[in-house]
């Protein structure tokens, strides 16, 4: 039988929101350091929620261009299995983290065009996983989490050395169509599965880790 999809929840910010995403089988939840987010949590707040998440599923801090006294503030607090890195980090700046905090690394990129593939053969053997997402507009406050989505045609196929997620305008309507399209294994959703921004909707977080599986055992 084929593996299930692996779920990510990204911009978790209550109690009762990260149970009901491990309810729903989400195997990653994200917690958002970046302030201009309505995602966006203290490291003391975050650890609450962390602490709360049972094993086996994977908590992911989410930082954009962090400097080393936030990045050691999250880490000294917050109980985080990986770091998710959505900003401009260079290649050099992903391998330093990585081995400063000696957690697995995802690093986010941001497609628009096929111009943009390159950057994801960039950080293979230098983050565990990438996320490819869709690129923010260039007026854009945050990075991600706005709902947009990228021509999936452009990845179709492509296959990368290490594991990756899909991201970008995902929703429990339209992702089983994105996994065909892409061959994804891994699915990053925030926007997507809310009733509002950074209020997580219980039923559409069950819905789409259920069309993420179907989709991917081919149903």
């Amino acid at each position: 039988m084929t593996a299930p999809v692996h779920v990510k929840i990204c911009g978790l910010t209550t109690a009762q929101g990260v149970a009901d995403a491990v309810q729903a089988g989400a195997r990653y939840l994200g917690f958002n350091f970046f302030p201009p987010s309505p995602r966006a949590l203290s490291p003391e707040a975050a650890r609450d929620l962390a602490l709360a998440v049972p094993e086996g599923v994977a908590k992911v801090g989410l930082v954009v261009d962090a400097s080393d006294d936030l990045l050691d503030t999250i880490t000294a607090v917050v109980p985080l299995d990986m770091l998710q890195l959505h900003g401009h980090e260079s290649p050099a700046r992903v391998a330093e983290i990585r081995q400063r905090y000696g957690l697995p690394v995802i690093k986010v990129v941001g497609v628009g065009d096929a111009g943009d593939l390159a950057a994801l053969e960039t950080f293979q053997g230098l983050a565990d996983q990438i996320l490819v997402d869709a690129k923010p507009p260039k007026d854009a406050v945050l990075p991600g989490g706005n709902g947009l989505r990228f021509d999936w045609r452009l990845i179709a196929g492509r296959r990368w050395a290490c594991p990756w997620l899909l991201a970008g305008g995902l929703t429990p309507e339209n992702v089983a169509e994105a996994i065909r399209l892409t061959g994804a294994r891994q699915v990053d959703v925030a926007s997507g599965v809310e009733s509002a921004p950074g209020a997580k909707d219980p039923a559409r977080m069950a819905a789409f880790v259920a069309a993420a599986n179907g989709a991917g055992q081919g149903g």
